[in-house]
């Protein structure tokens, strides 16, 4: 039976550790960019323009 060969197994963990850890960074920097394409954000600061910004004035004072 041969000898089990326990340098290249470790290489082997280390570079799948190295190549998972450099798709996760990957993901982080575009993780970063992709935030303002969101429609939803767009939906919601429109909403929130419409809120700050009535239509109509209201009468807040009535003559006596």
């Amino acid at each position: 039976m041969p000898k089990p060969n326990y340098q290249f197994e470790k290489r082997q963990r280390e570079l799948e550790k190295k190549k998972k850890k450099a798709e996760k960074a990957q993901r982080k920097a575009h993780a970063g960019e992709e935030p303002a394409q969101n429609p939803d954000d767009a939906a919601g600061d429109a909403q929130e323009a419409q809120e700050q910004q009535p239509s109509e004035p209201q009468a807040s004072v009535q003559p006596a």
